[in-house]
């Protein structure tokens, strides 16, 4: 006898699973294969699972997860004693959960014939005549199924062993082997009723009726490159006729050849020049997608496409580019600027601004500019590409344009003090979680692009490291520690990029750990060079990994009116604007600023002209300090603005002359809204200076009240 089962033993190969005597290598039906070499041993996963005699007693990895190799040798002898109720054959490891029952089978023996295997702990195995069923609620007014809701195949109307149905829904019914296909594609994860999206129950359900549900992720999020396609975007021209010597595939980066997509479908492409658009156009929509949208002509198309008679493309179609729970940005699209300086490309921009329209009406309450701006931009009527009507609660003037660049100047003062940190003149973007509860990176974003374009200052305030980030100017630079401002947190990273031992670097990183910790960043150093890598990310998460979510709103609201592609676009044109403090005023450019009208009567033009002298000299007077007021004051006397705004004066500021009865108590006067300056003729610069001094100094003692 002992020698008949040697024999027995034997005709098994080691490739045969040891429980079940078969050599398939199935995952979905039986499980992993699984061979241990060294003990000579080849089981199933499932096979091992469901057998009856055998407990994960050992650590995960250990055995074959956590089934110890002598616990399953043992299992394997005990079930050879054990003949299956379906075979005929001995070595049947799985018997049914009910004690009274005493069938053993095999466990592919039992899965072709209506044994029900529960994959939760402690995974019981039920027999045909033991095994759960399903059943229809009695107040149940589903109607009867037609077909599987997985493979859409006729379905019979009866529950069974192979008709399952949703316990949620109770209108979703399947084949047994549709959803068990289903739920080793899905796994647990995505598994769910396919009618009414019910996970939790349903997943429950399945597992009571033996659906083998795998703990991981999607099969399709595991096959490598499975999304691949996805990340090639269509680069051809289809333009009937294509004018690229370089051919249909060539798209250069910007210009006249670089193959733009359609904006509403992607899949046609074509060159700007083909389709006859404007090198700085971004927006093209194909002939078919053209078709089939409202207001075709509206949208830009292939040259030769046919145009609605009696319409035209508009070159300054507006678009919103983000959805916001306010109003959108909008995107001006204009001829290309390539080679233009920053104020030629924002005076572009500007062509956006309707002067037919209703002015956006802005009122500031003593000195709070900064909540006057919040509240204009977050209301639902606000149209960045109106003008604004600025009224100071203070003045009895009705709004001007003079206010408005006051207000602009006012804003842009209180904005460095919101989401900012750092040095004047060097700010990056702080964290703020109520700032990004509340949007304000996106509010304040915006506000910067209207001050831009509706004439408010150069920035001047942005860190090389904050422009670097947003607009990949100057390319190629590394970060540095100095980039991350004076933080409370900066002088620890500087003593450990300047340890000088292995100890000292220890010791710098203890005193930074809890930081550290939360960079992701604390880590065992053998020497004294993995300071260069430790600072390097130190910095980067800093600057740039805790930040891109305060990064991704303040970009979208810079997308306000076009200007945050334009810089990314031309950011060599823009550094000093929003890197560089403005250039310090001097007699000179603020002569040159004012262009002369001198009066038509020659007999006048004489004692003009010594005006315009005496005009100069007292600027002179002004930049070396020699007068009460500043060059700044006189400006801002003129045209409200104490700098000259980023977009330029419109209109250029002008002289012009008055001509009193009575020169001695004649002063100038000022028109902010036009920019114009009137300066009386009076016979000497005493007088001049005086009445000057005294007209400017009077506006400051007012503005300051």
């Amino acid at each position: 006898m002992k020698r008949r089962i040697r024999r027995s033993e034997q005709e098994y190969s080691i490739d045969c699973c040891a429980l079940c005597k078969l050599n398939e290598n199935c995952p979905d039906k039986y499980g992993e294969k699984i061979t241990l070499k060294s003990h000579e041993l080849t089981v199933h996963y499932f096979c091992l699972l469901m057998s009856s005699g055998v407990y994960q007693r050992g650590e995960e990895n250990e055995g074959i997860y956590g089934f110890l190799v002598d616990d399953i040798k043992q299992e394997v002898s005990r079930s050879y004693r054990l003949k299956c109720a379906v075979c005929k054959k001995n070595g049947a490891s799985v018997g049914c959960y009910i004690k009274s029952c005493r069938k053993m089978v095999h466990y592919p023996c039992g899965k072709q014939h209506q044994f029900i295997f529960q994959f939760t702990d402690p995974f019981p195995s039920y027999c045909k005549n033991h095994s759960p069923i399903q059943s229809l609620p009695v107040s149940s007014c589903v109607s009867e199924p037609l077909s599987c809701s997985v493979c859409l195949d006729p379905i019979e109307g009866v529950l069974s062993y192979s008709v399952l149905k949703c316990p949620a829904c109770h209108g979703s019914w399947f084949h047994r082997d549709c959803v068990q296909n289903q739920a080793h594609s899905a796994a647990m994860f995505f598994f769910r009723c396919t009618l009414c999206n019910n996970k939790d129950m349903f997943q429950q359900e399945m597992l009571r009726m033996g659906i083998h549900i795998p703990e991981r992720d999607a099969a399709w999020e595991l096959e490598e490159n499975a999304y691949g396609e996805l990340l090639q975007v269509y680069q051809h021209c289809d333009a009937n006729k294509c004018l690229s010597l370089s051919g249909r595939t060539n798209s250069s980066r910007t210009g006249w050849f670089q193959i733009l997509r359609c904006m509403l479908c992607g899949s046609r492409g074509t060159h700007r020049k083909c389709a006859s658009l404007n090198a700085f156009e971004t927006d093209w929509a194909c002939e078919d997608c053209a078709a089939a949208v409202d207001a075709t002509a509206s949208l830009p198309r292939h040259a030769d496409s046919p145009q609605p008679a009696g319409q035209r493309r508009s070159r300054s179609s507006k678009r919103s580019l983000i959805l916001t729970p306010r109003q959108s940005p909008i995107v001006c699209k204009r001829p290309s600027l390539s080679g233009s300086s920053a104020k030629e490309i924002l005076q572009e921009l500007a062509s956006q601004i309707s002067q037919h329209h209703p002015s956006m009406p802005v009122v500031v309450s003593g000195n709070k500019v900064l909540e006057a701006a919040l509240e204009l931009v977050k209301r639902t009527d606000f149209k960045p590409s109106h003008a604004l009507a600025v009224r100071f609660t203070s003045s009895k003037h009705i709004p001007s344009p003079g206010n408005t660049r006051r207000f602009l100047s006012l804003l842009v003062q209180q904005l460095q003090n919101t989401i900012f940190e750092g040095p004047d003149g060097a700010k990056n973007l702080t964290l703020d979680a109520q700032a990004l509860r509340e949007d304000v990176y996106f509010d304040v974003g915006c506000l910067l692009s209207l001050s831009l374009i509706h004439g408010g200052p150069p920035l001047g305030f942005f860190s090389r490291a904050l422009y670097q980030h947003l607009f990949n100017f100057p390319r190629d630079t590394p970060l540095t520690v100095e980039d991350m401002g004076n933080t409370g947190f900066t002088d620890k990273v500087k003593k450990i990029q300047e340890s000088r031992s292995l100890e000292e670097l220890r010791e710098a990183m203890q005193s930074a750990s809890e930081y550290l910790e939360v960079a992701g960043c604390m880590r065992p150093v053998d020497s004294l060079s993995d300071k260069d890598t430790l600072v390097e990310d130190i910095v980067s998460f800093h600057l740039i990994t805790r930040m891109q979510l305060p990064f991704q709103r303040f970009c979208e609201g810079l997308k306000t009116l076009g200007v945050f592609d334009q810089v990314q676009m031309f950011p060599g044109a823009f550094v000093s604007l929003f890197c560089s403090s403005p250039d310090k005023l001097t007699a000179e450019t603020m002569s040159a600023l004012f262009t002369v009208k001198f009066s038509e009567q020659e007999e006048t033009t004489g004692k003009e002209s010594a005006v315009v002298t005496f005009w100069r000299h007292y600027l002179v007077e002004c930049e070396v300090g020699r007068c009460a007021t500043s060059l700044e004051d006189v400006l801002i006397y003129a045209t409200s603005a104490d700098v000259v705004p980023a977009i330029g004066f419109s209109p250029n500021p002008t002289l012009s002359f008055l001509n009193p009865l009575d020169p001695a108590g004649a002063f100038p006067k000022s028109q902010p809204s036009s920019n114009h300056l009137v300066l009386p003729v009076v016979p000497s610069y005493q007088v001049f200076k005086k009445n000057m001094e005294y007209a400017v100094c009077q506006l400051t003692v007012m503005q300051a009240i």
